[in-house]
Formats: structure tokens, C-alpha cells, sequence
């Protein structure tokens, strides 16, 4: 018991140093006002460089993904009924579809999925 503590300590140290320090060394030092503006020809901007963005589309998108990792999770369990005892492999299946279609049907509901209101 004291070891995995020790070793999880260790090891949540260690970790915190090296992103301590790696946040430390990408700082930039040299704030300057032409060096943040961007870069047209070396006049001042006319307008903002940024682009308006779609909060819709980046949500839509972020589901697509959330959907398409549980894909490739839900693609393994085609090939292991032989491998594992088939009622606790279908208990599995079954309640990890269940989480999914709940996700779903709960992004559904909120109105997610709709491209246009």
C-alpha cells in the first residue's frame, strides 16, 4: 500500500515539475504591439483578423467526434463473444449501447443536432 502511494506521489511530482517547467520556458517574453497584430504588409490592420465562427458547427463537429471514438469502441466487440462468456459480454454490449443511444437521445433533445433553428 505504501509503495503505490509513494509511487503515485512520485510520479504526480515529477509530472507537475515538468509541466511547471515546460509552461515556463514557452512564455513569451517579447510582447510587442507589431508582433501581435497580424502581419499585412506593415500597415495597421483594418479590421480584425479573426473570423467570425460557427459555435453550432464546432458543436456538431465535437459530437461527430465524441460518436466516431465510440465507434472504433463498439467495433471490438464483434470479434470477442467467442473470446469472453457471451451473458456477460451481451450485458456489457447491451448497457454500453445504452449509455450511447441515452447520449443521443439527450443531445436530440437539447436541440444539438440541429444545423438551423
Amino acid at each position: 500500500m505504501f509503495t503505490l502511494l509513494f509511487s503515485t506521489t512520485l510520479t504526480f511530482l515529477v509530472l507537475s515539475a515538468i509541466m511547471l517547467f515546460s509552461s515556463l520556458l514557452s512564455k513569451k517574453t517579447i510582447l510587442d504591439r507589431e508582433k501581435m497584430s497580424p502581419f499585412e504588409c506593415g500597415f495597421d490592420p483594418k479590421t480584425s483578423a479573426r473570423l467570425p465562427f460557427s459555435l453550432r458547427f464546432f458543436m456538431i463537429a465535437v459530437i461527430f467526434l465524441i460518436f466516431d471514438v465510440e465507434i472504433t469502441l463498439l467495433l471490438p466487440l464483434a470479434y470477442t463473444p467467442p473470446l469472453s462468456n457471451v451473458p456477460t459480454w451481451s450485458l456489457l454490449s447491451l448497457s454500453f449501447l445504452l449509455v450511447l443511444l441515452l447520449g443521443l437521445y439527450y443531445e436530440w433533445l437539447k436541440g444539438a443536432l440541429e444545423w438551423t433553428q
